[in-house]
């Protein structure tokens, strides 16, 4: 079967985001007052052969550890369709 994995990576919420707080910033330039605490990360899909919904979770979380994501900085989530 074909899955698909839906991957967040996140930047840690201990670290600055810079890319976040710049665009923080310039919504309330526009006048957009209400958003706070803007953050940016990365939205990664990939499509998995795999026999189970169990397995194709394991090869997405593998990518993640051994590639995706830098553990020092970032975090993930993982949903499989």
């Amino acid at each position: 079967m074909i899955f698909t994995a839906h991957i967040n990576v996140m930047p840690l919420k201990e670290l600055l985001d810079p890319q976040g707080k710049a665009v923080n910033n310039s919504l309330h330039s526009l006048g957009i007052q209400a958003i706070q605490n803007v953050r940016i990360g990365k939205h990664i899909t990939l499509q998995i052969e795999a026999d189970s919904k169990e397995d194709a979770l394991h090869f997405a979380d593998t990518a993640c550890h051994k590639m995706l994501h830098n553990p020092v900085m970032e975090t993930f989530s993982i949903v499989i369709e």
